[in-house]
């Protein structure tokens, strides 16, 4: 039997008036992989990532999740196999006046889990992300890097099997992007979590992604892995790559 994909989008298309979001998109992203799309600004990443849990509907194309063909749901079926999908965000999308633990536990709450086991899930979260210390904090009393390990630690609360990043580190400098990046790469093995982010940040690519693509005007120019694109001479991630760390060495010689 072949395996169920992590996920798998078949010919998705998504227009708005006149532009093409996504035009004829196919991905395969194997379960327990870290799958990385690259791209400018208005090259469809944040459209696509949207269509894989079916928060922006294609207006061509099937999207599957964990076996699940979505574009074939509605209503509570849709809701439910949903639930397979959680999202990570540059911003956050935390509850300033709900402390850490209770910004964990809300989404069980909206499920009817008990309090005591919302409680005890939040804590067991917590301290896989780093941050048992803070269960009583407010989000405004975290740094930016503490408060994107809270959200990471409220989108695992509901045990998906694919945790999509939305431009998740872009709004943190290097060193704390370093840290979010390796705890992203230590919840894919010890979890065995599918991972798709969405970035324009090179490093963010090279780090952590087993395989990746690169966009341009809602289609992949190019894909494969990481490793393979970055030796290839021809490779516009490589060519970004060769051109990234010249410009480094450029600025290390000039010091």
């Amino acid at each position: 039997m072949e395996p169920r994909p992590g996920i798998r989008l078949s010919g998705v298309t998504k227009r708005f008036g006149d532009l093409a979001a996504l035009d004829g998109v196919d991905l395969d992203v194997a379960p327990g992989e870290i799958f990385g799309i690259l791209g400018r600004s208005g090259a469809g990443k944040s459209t696509l990532l949207r269509t894989v849990n079916l928060l922006t509907r294609p207006d061509a194309g099937t999207v599957e999740v964990d076996g699940v063909e979505l574009t074939g749901l509605r209503g509570r079926e849709l809701r439910a196999s949903r639930s397979k999908t959680a999202m990570i965000f540059q911003h956050f999308n935390l509850l300033s006046n709900r402390n850490a633990a209770s910004n964990v536990a809300l989404p069980l709450r909206f499920r009817g889990v008990p309090r005591a086991e919302r409680r005890e899930r939040a804590l067991e979260l917590l301290d896989l992300v780093g941050l048992s210390d803070k269960a009583k904090a407010y989000p405004g009393q975290l740094s930016g890097g503490q408060r994107q390990r809270l959200a990471i630690a409220r989108a695992l609360s509901t045990a998906p099997a694919v945790l999509l990043s939305d431009e998740a580190t872009s709004a943190l400098d290097t060193d704390t992007t370093d840290e979010i990046l390796d705890l992203l790469s230590r919840l894919n093995r010890e979890l065995g979590l599918t991972i798709l982010l969405i970035t324009h940040e090179l490093e963010v690519i090279t780090r952590i992604c087993h395989r990746a693509a690169v966009m341009e005007a809602g289609r992949f120019v190019e894909i494969g892995a990481v490793p393979e694109l970055l030796a290839d001479p021809d490779s516009r991630l490589g060519g970004q790559a060769r051109r990234l760390a010249a410009r480094l060495l450029g600025e290390e010689v000039a010091r």
